[in-house]
């Protein structure tokens, strides 16, 4: 299943986040609830147990549902699920080390280490911009960001979502046609930090970087574009995002 901030159980999500930023712990887990009991799909379970497990109160009902996240994200494994697991058997060592045991605390901790790898999605891959490309070019990092005028990056990023790429078009500085590449990494690539298990778990965006380049294999056309209020939005959140980019 790929990744779609309209779906009724991440909305649902995104509610009981919204609960959490007031302080209504109760009413997250309300929110959180309903997502588990209406999700029709195992993606949609993982996420929402990974949203239930987090909100529990005692660390026996925290372990018995990241242990069921855990469970569902195995049983799914791919790229949207993948770069959860490192985070989902640290907080599962950290509940049993809560509780006392410490052999499983020492077992998970292990696997979590040993799930810290590189993705090994297959793309295809895209980038969005306002830059006029053509087949051939290669885009690079060291160049300011599209977002901060006053930050250099240090990466070059990429999604394998074409709507992905598509938003970051539009949201990137300048008058010009947005645009969307196909694009190839050059190098060894990493799970973005700045989305990867932070509002949702793993990298359900597939979202990635390189401090390698991309090569422009060639351009798309058709992508779902953001309406006037829509756009605006985004420009508000990012206007009010306090968070430190990982660059």
């Amino acid at each position: 299943m790929e990744f779609n901030p309209q779906n009724h159980i991440i909305q649902l999500c995104i509610q009981g986040m919204q609960m959490e930023e007031t302080g209504n712990v109760q009413k997250a887990l309300e929110f959180f609830m309903q997502a588990w009991n209406q999700a029709s799909n195992d993606f949609e379970k993982f996420t929402a147990a990974w949203f239930v497990a987090r909100s529990q109160s005692g660390n026996t009902d925290k372990l018995r549902w990241y242990e069921i996240a855990l469970q569902l994200a195995l049983k799914i494994d791919n790229d949207a699920v993948r770069g959860a697991l490192p985070s989902l058997h640290t907080h599962i060592a950290q509940c049993y080390e809560e509780l006392g045991e410490s052999d499983q605390a020492k077992k998970h901790s292990r696997l979590a280490l040993e799930n810290v790898s590189q993705p090994v999605d297959k793309g295809p891959f895209y980038h969005g911009t306002r830059a006029n490309l053509k087949q051939g070019d290669l885009l690079t990092a060291g160049w300011t960001s599209n977002y901060h005028e006053s930050l250099v990056m240090n990466h070059i990023y990429f999604t394998a979502l074409i709507n992905g790429a598509g938003l970051a078009a539009a949201l990137a500085r300048g008058n010009d046609p947005e645009r969307v590449y196909i694009v190839k990494p050059i190098g060894a690539f990493e799970n973005d930090p700045n989305v990867t298990n932070k509002k949702f778990p793993g990298n359900p965006t597939r979202s990635y970087r390189t401090k390698e380049p991309l090569k422009v294999i060639g351009e798309v056309g058709d992508w779902q574009r953001l309406t006037d209020e829509q756009l605006q939005q985004w420009r508000e959140k990012l206007a009010a995002n306090k968070g430190e980019i990982i660059n």
